[in-house]
């Protein structure tokens, strides 16, 4: 009954939330302004501090008398070897993301930076790489990080339901099985379901876009919309092989795909450049971090941090509770401290190189080549990426094997969150109903399809962010309730009963 009514009530909001998009798209365009634009004004501070807040917290855990204890029992063994983890972990956590802006976000800094700076400088390209490093980095880690540990800890650890609510029984005790479990984990799915169609969104105009400029198929709204169709029948068709056959095959062959793709990039762009961008970069990033981490500029240039900065924390936070599950279902068996290094360490490497790769090859023609690709992404950030594989040698290749990717990760992305909404809403079954899967799938390809034609990458943008903001404070209690349990686990070690 439990697991009924968190179903019902998720795809009730929701399904309110479609019929407002197909009978009045302009209500719904008005309505995520005005929410967007409150959120905005009078808590971005806010999202900047829970982001801090969230990393310090992982920090502190990792070296903590805590790091050493397993998410699962001290006999369990991970079930996934490092690579199939870090794959598996890297799709979910960024994948589309990344390749939709690689290229796009280093130009539109370098383009377009805070007021403070002047446009299509030195300075404003080094701002440019070193703010990607920081929307990229460690920050949303951490947020996945507070999610994911909690899951597993009171899941596999605890042997309680791999459920959000159940990261609040130190809190709440029996009660995370009543009406305050339910709205919390009706608030997951809610948040869930926007940040992935966001992802979604992106994902199916990048796409549209590489086809419009390797093969001249328009990039209409109907045609974005035939794309979504397309890769919701491609995801479904993963979902029904199931995890193992599915989104780890998915995830390998992805991440050997991008690997190719980085390579060939580096190997045949500004190689040394590259390097002196990951180099420069990466000692900016970490010098300044601090600053970043806290700076919202509210005299000179916050107009820009609202539009970005904020917008990932929000998006971060609002895809935490699909990777939070996602990640705890493939990380039984890890260490605490092993959890936090790995998942904070290496994706983030990764990232960084990435960027750099793309970013530095990108700004590389346009600040020593004449290319001129900023203007194409001023135009248009979908089609960055293609704008710069023109520039080098069989670009057609190069464009086809993006848009490849970027399928394949559309796929896995939407895979793995119809597999987390299915446990969110079975609760807490490790092998929801393939139907209950495909009714969620259908949802957020819906949510993502309606955003887009109702607002576009802004609607998508500002949905994030209003979906975040509940949660934003279920992550906060969330560390208090983690520290509790983890604290309770030590006491019964001494001889003491378990805090309730």
């Amino acid at each position: 009954m439990y697991k009924d009514k968190v179903f019902a009530w998720s795809l009730l909001i929701v399904a309110a939330f479609v019929l407002m998009g197909i009978f009045d798209p302009e209500l719904l365009d008005h309505v995520s302004t005005v929410l967007h634009g409150a959120i905005i004004a009078h808590f971005g501070w806010g999202y900047m501090l829970a982001a801090f807040f969230f990393l310090v917290f992982c920090l502190v855990l990792a070296f903590s008398r805590y790091g050493n204890i397993k998410l699962g029992k001290d006999e369990d063994r991970p079930e996934y070897t490092y690579f199939g983890w870090f794959s598996m972990l890297f799709a979910a956590g960024m994948g589309i993301g990344l390749i939709f802006w690689g290229v796009a976000e280093p130009l539109s800094h370098y383009m377009q930076p805070p007021e403070h700076l002047e446009k299509e400088s030195g300075a404003s390209a080094t701002f440019a790489m070193r703010y990607s490093f920081f929307h990229w980095g460690f920050h949303p880690w951490a947020v996945y990080i507070i999610m994911s540990l909690s899951i597993a800890y009171f899941s596999f650890r605890r042997g309680m339901p791999p459920l959000i609510s159940s990261c609040f029984y130190p809190l709440l005790g029996e009660h995370i099985y009543g009406p305050a479990g339910k709205l919390i984990n009706i608030l997951a799915v809610f948040a869930t379901i926007f940040g992935i169609a966001t992802s979604l969104g992106l994902g199916a105009l990048q796409i549209n876009s590489g086809l419009e400029h390797v093969y001249g198929l328009p990039a209409t709204d109907m045609n974005t919309l035939l794309i979504i169709l397309v890769t919701t029948i491609l995801f479904m068709i993963s979902a029904s092989v199931g995890l193992d056959k599915g989104i780890q095959t998915l995830s390998k062959s992805n991440i050997f795909l991008a690997f190719l793709l980085l390579m060939f990039m580096l190997i045949f762009g500004p190689t040394s450049y590259i390097l002196n961008v990951f180099t420069d970069t990466t000692g900016g990033y970490l010098n300044n971090i601090l600053e970043m981490s806290l700076a919202v500029n509210p005299f000179l240039g916050h107009e820009w941090y609202m539009d970005w900065t904020l917008f990932y924390w929000a998006w971060w936070i609002a895809w935490s509770p699909f990777v939070g599950i996602f990640v705890a279902r493939i990380s039984r068996g890890r260490t605490i401290r092993e959890f936090i290094g790995g998942a904070l360490l290496v994706p983030t490497l990764l990232t960084f190189i990435w960027f750099s790769v793309f970013g530095g090859a990108s700004l590389y023609l346009e600040l020593e080549a004449g290319a001129e690709v900023g203007q194409v992404v001023l135009e248009d950030v979908s089609t960055g990426l293609f704008a710069v594989f023109d520039h080098y040698p069989g670009a057609l290749i190069l464009a086809n094997a993006a848009i490849i990717l970027l399928v394949v990760f559309f796929v896995t992305s939407a895979d793995s969150a119809t597999f987390v909404l299915g446990i969110m809403t079975s609760g807490g079954s490790m092998h929801p109903a393939l139907g209950k899967k495909i009714i969620w799938g259908i949802t957020q390809s819906s949510v993502a399809a309606i955003l887009l034609v109702s607002g576009g990458l802004v609607a998508l943008q500002q949905m994030a962010i209003t979906a975040a903001l509940p949660f934003t404070f279920v992550l906060l209690l969330m560390c208090y309730t983690l520290w509790r349990g983890l604290a309770s686990e030590a006491s019964e070690k001494t001889g003491n009963r378990f805090s309730r």
